[in-house]
Order: C-alpha cells, then structure tokens, then sequence
C-alpha cells in the first residue's frame, strides 16, 4: 500500500496544483477592494446533515496559503454535523484567506460528502465481518483526498493505484492467455523485479475460482458480478485459502445480502463516483 510519506506528498501536490489553477497570478479581487494588512475572521458554516471530512487539510491549505493564519477548530473529521454547526473560525489576512477560500471549500464539500455515503455503507454492514472498500474510480487528481474521505467514514482504502498492488482483471487474463498464464507471469515477474506486492485475481465464475486456487500465493480473489447464490457457493468453494472481495454494481439496496454471503470485502466505486457534495460556506464574521 502507499507510504505514509508518498500520501503527505499527494497532498502537497493537491494543494500546490489547486493553488496555482485559480489563483494564477493573483487574487485580483481581493487585491483591488482589501487592504494588505487588514485582518478579518471567518467560520466554516455547515448547511446540511452528515459525517464532516476535510477539517484537517483545511488547515495543510490555509497554513500553504499563509502560515500565520489561525485555526480554531471545533468539530473534527469524521464527526457528525447539523444545519448550523460551525466547524472551525479562521483568523489573519483578509486576502489570505480569501485566497484559500474556495479551495477548502471544494475539498471539504466532496471529501465530507464521500465520507458521510461510506458511514451510511458502513452502517449496513453491522453485525457483519464484511468491511467496505473503495476503488480507483476517483477524481483524477485528488485521488488521495478522496481515499483520506473513505477512511474518515470508516471505510477501508482498497490499493491506491497501479502502482502498490496487483490486481489481475478480465482484460489482463483475456490478453494474457488466461488464468493460469496470467498468474504465472505475474509471479515471474514479481520475482524478477524483486517487487513484493499483493496479488488480487478477478474471477467471473465459479470455475474460474477454481482455476485460481490452483495457484499458490493469492492475496484475495475478486468475486465479480456474482449473483447471491454464486456468491455464497464461492465463498464457501474457496473457504479460508485466501481473502474474499465482492464488486460488480452492489448498492446500498444490496449490500447487506452480498455481505451475509460471508465475503471479507466490498467494493464499491459509488463511494467516490456517485456523491452530492455536502452544502458548506466560509462566512465573514463581522
């Protein structure tokens, strides 16, 4: 999985990126009406019912933006939130946070958003073993910020790209000339490059499972567009010989029936794709 370290630099770059795509070279409203040293205070305002995410890149964009702002934070990540709530104040130059303004408000928009749909997945899955994962089906280029929503919500991150894991798909064993050689290749060149990653092996029926079970070191096999029944003769056709993952159009409709199935994991691209951003405002307080 990625490293601590590789998640702060996606972040940085995030804010770097963003900063210069709609600040250029300059804030020219904020310049033309505010004076450069004037000092004003505002309140993140909450106008809507969920799970708040984003409470702490706020603060990683505004300390960018201008290290001397102050945050005082009242409601933390991963809380719940109502109409009215105030989430944090932040205090300092006007134009400072004029500037930050509606990069936070983006982030914190669709990061609590996302957050607050997996809390609702995560409730679902009560009194299960199953846990919820995400996918790669993010925004390109908050890829991170969107997985940081999925943890905050109680979520778990599935890999993060093509990079930290193997994942073996229709289209690899298709073009690689099946299961068998798919996996095999694999290995070999795991071995060759002197990676260690995990591999994962999509499989779209049960004697495709079977085939894959043949095979040693398999972290988990993707159980994919499986109906009910199937899905429960899988689980019990690959018992404890390696994890299990069910993916494939699940909702919030179905989720409860896939997960008392007896599947490890679920993942679920509506996560990340198919939100409505949480309404917030950052408000002068005068």
């Amino acid at each position: 999985m990625i490293t601590k370290e590789q998640f702060q630099k996606e972040l940085r770059l995030i804010i770097t990126n963003a900063i210069r795509e709609d600040v250029g070279d300059g804030d020219h409203s904020s310049l033309a009406c505010i004076p450069k040293n004037a000092k004003g205070k505002a309140k993140l305002l909450v106008k809507d019912n969920g799970i708040i995410a984003g409470v702490t890149f706020a603060k990683m964009i505004f300390d960018f933006v201008d290290s001397d702002l102050k945050i005082q934070i009242l409601i933390n990540d991963g809380e719940k939130v109502k109409y009215g709530d105030i989430v944090f104040y932040v205090t300092g130059s006007s134009q400072s946070i004029l500037k930050a303004e509606r990069l936070v408000l983006n982030a914190m928009q669709r990061m609590s958003a996302i957050a607050t749909k997996t809390t609702l997945f995560m409730d679902l899955l009560k009194g299960t073993k199953t846990k919820i994962l995400d996918t790669r089906k993010t925004t390109p280029g908050i890829r991170a910020l969107e997985k940081w929503a999925v943890k905050i919500g109680g979520g778990e991150n599935h890999r993060f790209a093509l990079y930290d894991m193997i994942m073996l798909k229709d289209n690899h064993i298709d073009f690689a000339g099946g299961i068998t050689q798919a996996i095999h290749k694999t290995q070999t060149y795991l071995k060759e490059t002197n990676r260690n990653l995990k591999i994962i092996v999509e499989a779209r029926n049960l004697d495709e499972i079977k085939t894959i079970l043949k095979s040693d070191n398999i972290h988990r096999i993707l159980i994919d567009n499986f109906n009910y029944e199937d899905t429960r003769k899988a689980i019990k056709l690959i018992a404890n010989q390696c994890q299990t993952e069910s993916s494939g159009g699940i909702t919030e409709k179905t989720l409860r029936k896939y997960a008392d199935c007896g599947v490890d994991f679920i993942s679920s691209g509506a996560l990340t794709h198919s939100i409505y951003n949480m309404d917030l405002s950052l408000k002068a307080v005068k």
